[in-house]
């Protein structure tokens, strides 16, 4: 049988319809280790050892030689166009060789995540995470990304559903896109999910990510429930996931309505460092943060036509988010210390 035809984007790169079934697993989800930069963060990883000056010597020169070996690699492969992007925009040679890289320090070593519940994520097919929101910045978004990635044993990628905010600011929507994001609704959550995709969505949104300190962890409303009605259409699992560290990066004391509408965001945030001190007040506090991912709430038992019944969703919708809400109040009953956990 015949290769199938690959478009080309503009860029150069080969566009691979969304279903295609020539790509393999392995292609896809696991690009050899010589594709990859920084996939360790610690120099002294890297090193067999401290055995005197020449061996340290030694393992500096062979991390660097791996390090302009996987530069070369990716550089070579850029210009030459031999990576893929699906559909959406999603382009996994840059998001595994430089997105990813670039949030684990902060994944690792700034916000000190412990994951916990991976097994509950399937190792093939589609699936559902719904997750809280807070923060002022969406960085629990991206944090929810390495989490999967790093910790999920096939290194499953992330899609997210954002909001249209994201994709309507110059360079921050043509990243999401290439991250392997698109736009929050019903039709590009089910094409993901009959896809076989991991696919994230935030029902908070704007509510939840810009509420005010003295309400964090107090869930907001969970809007219509239009992601139950695209898992029950593909029959994908619900995966509820709690997020407890996201609400202290940014402690939202205020609002500067006026300046807001100016500028046509939903809110601009007053912190007790920002905007006070500049830039510098728009370092996130290092808060130790937990990702508990929970049991699957299975929804394969409704008939698809089940999707358009409002007291139906909205049942399974109040579900998820008490499932949440409960494993929230748990997480931050056993936290001792907002930043030490």
């Amino acid at each position: 049988m015949p290769a199938p035809e690959h478009a080309i984007d503009p860029n150069g790169a080969r566009v691979i319809p969304l279903y295609s079934d020539h790509r393999s697993d392995s292609a896809i989800r696991r690009p050899s280790n010589g594709d990859q930069l920084g996939t360790v963060s610690s120099l002294t990883d890297r090193l067999p050892g401290t055995g005197g000056p020449t061996e340290f010597v030694d393992g500096v020169r062979r991390s660097v030689a791996k390090q302009i070996t996987g530069a070369a690699s990716f550089l070579r492969k850029r210009l030459s166009g031999e990576y893929t992007i699906d559909e959406f925009g999603y382009d996994e040679h840059l998001s595994e060789s430089v997105l990813l890289p670039a949030l684990r320090p902060t994944f690792e070593k700034w916000f000190r995540v412990e994951v916990s519940g991976i097994e509950n994520l399937p190792e093939a097919g589609g699936a559902l995470i719904v997750a809280n929101h807070a923060g002022v910045i969406p960085i629990d978004g991206l944090m929810t990304q390495v989490a999967v990635h790093d910790h999920h044993p096939k290194q499953r990628p992330l899609r997210m559903l954002a909001a249209d905010l994201v994709f309507e600011t110059p360079f921050l929507g043509t990243a999401a896109r290439k991250a392997g994001h698109t736009l929050a609704c019903t039709a590009d959550a089910e094409r993901l999910l009959r896809g076989g995709e991991l696919t994230a969505v935030f029902p908070e949104g704007f509510k939840g990510v810009g509420k005010s300190y003295t309400d964090r962890y107090k869930l907001q409303r969970f809007g219509r429930g239009g992601f139950v009605s695209a898992a029950v259409r593909t029959g994908a699992p619900i995966i509820p996931c709690s997020i407890v560290g996201s609400e202290e990066i940014y402690p939202k004391i205020g609002d500067i309505a006026p300046l807001a509408r100016l500028l046509g965001l939903p809110y601009f945030p007053v912190t007790p460092l920002f905007p006070h001190f500049g830039l510098l007040g728009a370092i996130p506090l290092p808060s130790k943060w937990y990702i508990e991912f929970g049991e699957p709430i299975l929804t394969d038992t409704y008939e698809p036509d089940t999707a358009d019944d409002p007291m139906i969703m909205f049942d399974v919708t109040d579900q998820v988010r008490e499932t949440i809400q409960q494993t929230l109040y748990r997480l931050l009953a056993k936290r001792r210390n907002v930043f030490l956990g």
